[in-house]
């Protein structure tokens, strides 16, 4: 649940071609331009505006997960108590909600998005656009399928990697793998691969890390309402 900086490329390094220029010497003077692309000094830029997008959406859809789960539990606790409807308004129960908010896995999954989801996603979409840049239908599929075989299992890795890291169980982390990594896969397999195809189809590449970010949003309010049932 993924920006005109950088112009192409893979890593943020810039692809663009270049005409062969009139061999002159054995060995050329290096300019200031390809030392700086050599090292790193102009060559990569931080995609801020993306990873500002997607550790803002990371965050909405935390939130949102969060306080659908405390909310469900209010209420379940509340009919287990045979509380009456005078005694706790919905208000209550929704401010109780955010009161208990759990900011620690809010920032947790800000960061994610911030430093993670954001700039890698983009650098990928980056790198498909460079390799497949023509809008035909073999291009397309072969896109979706390298973002659920490619990206989808990076972003599950590193996700469940980074919540441990915080966490501090990252002894426990093979077990998590073991356990929840390819259910996750495949059951995302149902959501992903629709919004991939509208992604690479529709959505110019300034925007991409947004959409698929919103598409997050959502992702993690299916999964909230699923796994409570």
């Amino acid at each position: 649940m993924m920006e005109a900086l950088g112009g192409g490329g893979f890593l943020g390094w810039s692809f663009s071609h270049r005409k062969p220029k009139p061999f002159k010497s054995q060995s050329r003077k290096s300019k200031p331009s390809d030392s700086a692309e050599a090292t790193g000094g102009t060559g990569y830029r931080f995609p801020l505006k993306q990873a500002a997008t997607a550790g803002s959406l990371a965050f909405t859809g935390d939130t949102i997960a969060q306080l659908i789960q405390r909310w469900r539990k209010q209420k379940a606790s509340e009919q287990q108590h045979s509380l009456s409807r005078s005694e706790q308004s919905d208000e209550d129960v929704f401010w109780t909600a955010l009161l208990d908010h759990d900011w620690l896995r809010a920032v947790r999954m800000t960061s994610y998005g911030f430093l993670l989801y954001g700039p890698g996603s983009y650098v990928w979409y980056q790198y498909l656009d460079h390799c497949m840049p023509k809008q035909t239908a073999g291009n397309l599929m072969m896109k979706v399928l390298l973002n659920q075989i490619v990206l989808g299992p990076c972003v599950i890795a590193v996700c469940f990697a980074w919540n441990n890291l915080w966490q501090g169980t990252v002894s426990e982390l093979p077990n998590k793998y073991q356990k929840d990594a390819l259910p996750t896969l495949l059951y995302g397999f149902r959501f992903w691969i629709p919004v991939s195809i509208l992604n690479f189809w529709v959505i110019p590449l300034q925007a991409r890390v947004a959409f698929m970010s919103m598409g997050s949003i959502f992702w993690n309010f299916y999964l909230s309402s699923t796994m409570s049932k």
